[in-house]
């Protein structure tokens, strides 16, 4: 787990170093004070000289004033590593994630990557910065003042005897108690993070459909569960406290008791008392310190490991192409392909399946829910990683590009339409950044999207909001295909991208595409038959496997499952796809 974290610390060690020895500074020169102190009571009060008085006093203030920089050093250091390496560590887990397949997201699944992003690292962070302080200011000042209180009275002293088992068995019993509940806790963050996500992104779906009341049931009992760990994990932090004040404070008593007839026997000198006393509680103080840092640190594990987790999950699928290699055209090939998203499941997703699509053609894809039509373009641009067989682009295997390479010759418009926050202008840059405003207003053009764009009065600078919550279904669809348009993709994958468009918007669509992208391999699939009946081949999926292919007039006399299809859509029906 270090392994996997120091690396993000180490350009801070100067930092780290630094502030130690600070710390360490600070802790030294408070610790001397008391000494001065008592010189102040047995020599200067007793004998009456307030010259020797006043030398001491102003070296106190001295040893005071030293103590303070060395303190603002510590806080300084401290406080540059620790978010210094909190920074680090957040940009190397979002760069790692970036890396991940589809496979890897949905293990962790997206909230608990964004738990381990902020609140995990953000835990990490604080703790550096306390540990800077407490795990050498503490350590110092209990040995150093325990040095000094044998010291001055060695029989005075065995009075820890009793009180430092007593301390180290509350800080056990602790520790053993509140770790499961602290990764149990990050565990409930995640839960809770999950509903809040889930609800904010498909409000409008909770709205139409009047689940406000069962959201507010979900958020409740996760708030609930994750305010009851809570309750259970950091009250017995704070049961520590008490106990630890109990011991203090018993001990202090016991050193009055015995202290006190002492300096009435006349073996104890009173400013030697009296700066015993500041000794013991610093002792204790820094005991009470040592035993919160344990507990800090137990939770600093629970999230250590979980962020290490991330950090330490090798990505499905290997990025090892040659970084020369570009995909010569768009054909396409599917060698006898397998595949499933998990590799536990006993079936197939897609079983068998061997196709070639020349470079330049148009491609319908038809089928039922669960036949495999995403999952059979998704192995395209190696969204997902065929589990046998081989998937070709441009004559070779898409392992044998880099991703980047591979991904920047297949624009792929997913079933589920994204646009981000900031314009449209911006959002349509991400196909080409290089784009001129002739090409924009191309790409929309043959998108469709121009007929909305110009009744707005910002045209291509018009704010989108958060996901493109200023635009309707149908025109977020038409933006995005105008943005994968703007790509000039050898490969252009369509997947139901034109489902709230109306059937003659979906025409002029697939008309521009011949002008615009004439040398581009087109995959579209589709729910309505009539979006692909020009198509040069229809693909007809079932259970996993291609049952037929052909141009439309051909599988009207061959398939089945197509000629059904066509008609209950001409009757005026629809099927699920």
């Amino acid at each position: 787990m270090m392994k996997k974290l120091w690396p993000h610390a180490r350009p801070y060690a100067p930092w780290i170093l630094a502030g130690v020895a600070c710390s360490a500074m600070e802790a030294v020169f408070e610790l001397l004070i008391p000494l001065v102190m008592s010189d102040i009571v047995d020599v200067g009060i007793a004998n009456g000289d307030q010259s020797y008085i006043l030398r001491k006093g102003a070296l106190m203030i001295v040893l005071a004033v030293a103590s303070l920089c060395f303190g603002l050093g510590a806080a300084v250091t401290s406080s540059v590593a620790g978010m210094g390496f909190g920074a680090n560590l957040r940009r190397a887990e979002y760069d790692h994630i970036q890396t991940f397949a589809f496979s890897n997201i949905e293990r962790f699944s997206t909230a608990s990557l964004v738990t381990r992003l902020t609140n995990d690292v953000h835990n990490l962070q604080m703790s550096l910065m306390m540990s800077m302080r407490l795990m050498v200011r503490a350590p110092v000042m209990l040995v150093a003042a325990l040095f000094f209180s044998i010291r001055i009275s060695y029989r005075l002293s065995s009075v820890f005897l009793v009180a430092l088992p007593l301390l180290l068995a509350v800080v056990a019993v602790l520790l053993t108690t509140t770790g499961p509940l602290f990764r149990s806790l990050q565990e409930k963050t995640d839960a809770l993070n999950l509903v809040v996500q889930e609800n904010l992104a498909g409000v409008r779906v909770v709205k139409s459909f009047v689940r406000e009341d069962r959201e507010r049931e979900k958020f409740a009992q996760r708030n609930d569960d994750l305010k009851n760990t809570s309750l259970r994990a950091f009250g017995r932090v704070v049961i520590n406290m008490p106990l630890m004040m109990l011991i203090v404070y018993g001990t202090i008593i016991a050193v009055m008791w015995f202290g006190g007839q002492m300096v009435y026997a006349g073996t104890l000198e009173a400013g030697k008392l009296i700066t015993y006393f500041t000794y013991i509680t610093q002792i204790m103080m820094s005991l009470m310190m040592v035993s919160m840092i344990f507990m800090m640190l137990t939770r600093t594990v629970a999230c250590a490991r979980r962020v290490a987790e991330v950090l330490g999950e090798v990505p499905a699928i290997s990025d090892e192409g040659d970084p020369a290699a570009e995909p010569a055209d768009g054909s396409i090939d599917f060698d006898h392909v397998f595949f499933k998203y998990s590799a536990e499941s006993s079936e197939w997703i897609l079983e068998d399946v061997s196709l070639h699509i020349p470079s330049g053609k148009t491609v319908g894809i038809l089928g039922g829910t669960g036949s495999g039509k995403t999952s059979l373009v998704s192995l395209i641009p190696r969204l997902y990683e065929a589990d046998r067989g081989t998937v070709m682009v441009g004559g070779k295997p898409v392992a044998a590009y880099t991703m980047e390479n591979l991904r920047e010759s297949v624009s792929m418009v997913l079933q589920k339409n994204t646009l981000f926050t900031g314009t449209i202008r911006e959002n349509l840059l991400w196909g080409n950044p290089e784009a001129t405003e002739k090409e924009l207003w191309a790409a929309c053009r043959a998108a469709c999207a121009d007929e909305f764009l110009e009744r707005m009065p910002d045209g291509l600078d018009t704010d989108l909001g958060q996901g493109g919550v200023n635009v309707s279904g149908g025109q977020k669809q038409r933006l995005c295909i105008a943005r994968a348009i703007l790509k000039k993709p050898k490969v252009l994958i369509l997947d139901d991208s034109t489902s709230a468009v109306d059937t003659a918007t979906d025409a002029k669509i697939r008309a521009a595409f011949a002008g615009e992208l004439k040398d581009a391999t087109k995959l579209i699939i589709a729910q309505r038959v009539a979006s692909v009946r020009e198509a040069d081949l229809i693909l007809v999926m079932d259970g996993g496997r291609v049952v037929a292919q052909g141009t439309h007039g051909e599988l009207m006399e061959t398939c089945g499952i197509y000629r059904e299809v066509y008609q209950s859509q001409q009757e005026g029906g629809s099927i699920d796809g």
